[in-house]
């Protein structure tokens, strides 16, 4: 019911807004105002919130509202850039928030955990759920540069996580050698006391357990997802 209420209680503010010729952006309860100085942005916040508490007899939540350059503030997970085109002219273009993609990374160490006792299988369902999901709402930001960190990042994940289900020495030796290891090196891997995390980015894991080993699994990659989607 939240948005709902919101837009109903806020449609007053939206032909304020316009009345006084902002340029603003609103969802439900959250919305920025972009005016063109700090000056400008200060005298915008206070007549804004004076109208809200005094015409309209709603609170302003102070703690979550505040004044700052739009590259800076955080808004629905994005957030703004500016970039200079090869004609030397500046626009500003959307970029997925640093917060959003920290919290993303979250939920992956969270599935990608090796204490909680899921399947392999359960893993890649879960990824795949939610890499479909973040890339579908985040996929009007410039974002492949942190698509291929992320992958790069998660492949590493789940790698630890096979590795952490290889729990004896022979079968780490045995499934490194169904994966064309060398006998001798099979076994020197398979002894290894490296932690999980470090033998993950070993090249022994990256040349066997590679990205197509993994897609067999069912993994399914940012990259992949966003070049679905935006070829839809």
């Amino acid at each position: 019911m939240s948005p709902l209420l919101s837009n109903v209680m806020l449609n007053q503010l939206d032909h304020e807004l316009e009345r006084r010729g902002h340029h603003y952006c609103r969802y439900a309860d959250d919305s920025q105002i972009y005016v063109k100085s700090e000056k400008a942005a200060k005298r915008v916040m206070t007549s804004i919130t004076r109208y809200l508490e005094d015409d309209l007899k709603l609170k302003v939540n102070q703690s979550k509202s505040a004044i700052g350059r739009c590259w800076e503030r955080k808004y629905l997970g994005f957030s703004f850039y500016p970039k200079q085109d090869k004609d030397g002219k500046r626009t500003i273009r959307i970029r997925i928030h640093p917060k959003s993609i920290a919290k993303v990374k979250e939920k992956v160490k969270r599935i990608t955990a090796r204490s909680n006792g899921w399947s392999m299988k359960q893993r890649m369902i879960k990824l795949r759920q939610l890499v479909t999901g973040w890339v579908s709402y985040y996929q009007i930001a410039d974002m492949k540069t942190h698509l291929k960190r992320l992958d790069q990042w998660i492949r590493r994940r789940i790698r630890m996580c096979i590795w952490k289900q290889w729990k004896k020495v022979k079968t780490r030796f045995v499934n490194l050698m169904k994966l064309g290891v060398t006998k001798i090196k099979a076994w020197r891997w398979a002894n290894t006391r490296k932690s999980y995390w470090r033998i993950a980015n070993s090249h022994i894991l990256g040349k066997t357990l590679k990205t197509r080993v993994l897609e067999k699994l069912g993994y399914c990659s940012f990259t992949e997802v966003y070049a679905q989607l935006t070829k839809s």
